[in-house]
């Protein structure tokens, strides 16, 4: 009986030895992607330049002026009458007048941060969102504040301004992150396009 002990001994001690050098320890695990609001500047604290004297998460700023300059290139577009402007979807909000006009485009453009935030990875309390569903906040039936249902081609002329607005602010087209960011449009295309 004691010979059967030492060698199941010696054979446990053995059969460890050999796992334990099989291991893939000597491999390096790939590293994890950082989310997009990481790779927008994350959780660190900077100036906030529309806000004298309070801070920012500065992945929040730059999703921020993304957003505020998007809605800048769909304004003027509109303005300007561009061929295929997006004027049927926020005539409403565009009929507002005077500092009624002002809030609720600032309320848009918190929307929209609040949302991106929150969905590519701010995690602080600051990036959460409350709105309506994207089909909810696309259809006039559930929003009076949207004009029209978008079609593919109007969601698509949606992208090219979000695209156009990330080169303004220092995201250029050829890079991983503008690529991510575009899938994150992506993913959305299907609840927003209803006609």
């Amino acid at each position: 009986m004691k010979n059967y002990s030492k060698i199941a001994l010696i054979a446990l001690f053995l059969s460890t030895a050999v796992f334990t050098s099989c291991s893939n320890d000597d491999e390096t695990p790939a590293p994890v992607k950082a989310s997009i609001y990481e790779r927008l500047g994350g959780t660190k604290m900077v100036a906030d330049p529309d806000n004298s004297g309070q801070m920012i998460e500065q992945g929040r700023l730059s999703f921020r002026k993304v957003v505020n300059s998007t809605i800048g290139l769909i304004v003027a577009d509109i303005q300007s009458n561009a061929s295929g402007n997006l004027q049927a979807h926020f005539a409403p909000l565009l009929a507002e007048t005077g500092t009624t006009q002002a809030t609720n485009i600032a309320k848009l453009s918190d929307n929209l941060t609040d949302f991106f935030s929150f969905n590519t990875g701010g995690t602080n309390a600051v990036n959460t969102y409350s709105g309506l569903s994207m089909a909810a906040a696309h259809n006039p039936a559930t929003n009076p504040r949207m004009g029209t249902k978008s079609s593919s081609a109007d969601y698509t002329k949606f992208e090219g301004y979000v695209g156009a607005a990330a080169n303004a602010n220092g995201v250029a087209s050829n890079t991983e992150l503008y690529t991510d960011i575009v899938a994150v449009l992506e993913s959305l295309r299907t609840p927003i396009v209803q006609k």
